[in-house]
């Protein structure tokens, strides 16, 4: 695993700032080992300050000394790897997430009016004759209603789709290619495959999916930009067994 390896490096250049600070003088490169073995540990001590700044050097020091003489155990060894996965992963999330909300507010600050045009559509297309919404948001109008089961998200399902922006652009179609498409029920956005949810096979409907339940922030294609609501027509063709 990266980081245990990576903190099984920092522990060659934590032993020097170890000896440091219990009154070992630093030491001249005599020899071409000892030239090695600062260069080792000169690395390595690099990498701490590049991939692990927040590090208390005092108690990895004394995490170091417990573990070589066994004395003072003040975390389980059957729990060590656990609690530094955690930490890695949870600050990778934050990134990630961090990252993630400077992208959303960068595009929103380009594609405001993209957004806003989405909105100010679902927000009249509400009220028209037959649209049914769902608590998510997601509008959907029932072009043809089948007769046969409804699928579940792991459900393998055949169905004819015509994909178009909220003003007529075709990005994606099915029926164009002249050709069913085959995928389990869960591997759409979220608002396509909460309405493949309600359709019994041999179903047609219209879905209009706000962004939030579609691509969101992401810039999908020329046709697809950030916050851009989207419109399916859908038809089950039927539940694969």
């Amino acid at each position: 695993m990266k980081t245990i390896k990576f903190l099984s490096l920092i522990t060659i250049a934590l032993l020097v700032v170890s000896c440091n600070k219990n009154g070992v003088s630093n030491k001249p490169l005599v020899t071409e080992a000892d030239s090695v073995s600062y260069a080792i540990g000169l690395s390595n001590g690099y990498q701490v300050r590049a991939g692990f700044e927040e590090a208390n050097i005092d108690l990895f020091v004394q995490g170091l000394r417990n573990g070589v003489d066994s004395t003072n155990i003040l975390i389980e060894q059957d729990k060590i790897n656990s609690i530094i996965q955690a930490y890695f992963q949870k600050r990778q999330q934050e990134e990630m997430k961090k990252k993630q909300e400077e992208a959303a507010k960068k595009a929103e600050e380009q594609y405001g009016e993209n957004k806003a045009a989405g909105e100010k559509f679902l927000a009249e297309n509400i009220s028209k004759e037959g649209v049914e919404t769902t608590e998510s948001g997601l509008q959907y109008i029932v072009l043809k209603e089948g007769s046969g089961e409804k699928p579940v998200a792991t459900s393998k399902i055949k169905i004819d789709y015509h994909g178009t922006t909220i003003d007529g652009a075709v990005f994606d179609s099915s029926v164009d290619r002249g050709t069913p498409y085959e995928s389990l029920a869960n591997q759409f956005i979220k608002g396509f495959t909460e309405g493949l949810l309600l359709m019994p096979v041999g179903s047609k409907y219209r879905f209009f999916i706000p962004q939030e339940l579609a691509y969101g922030a992401q810039n999908r294609s020329k046709e697809i930009k950030p916050f851009s609501a989207l419109i399916f027509e859908v038809e089950l063709l039927e539940i694969v067994k």
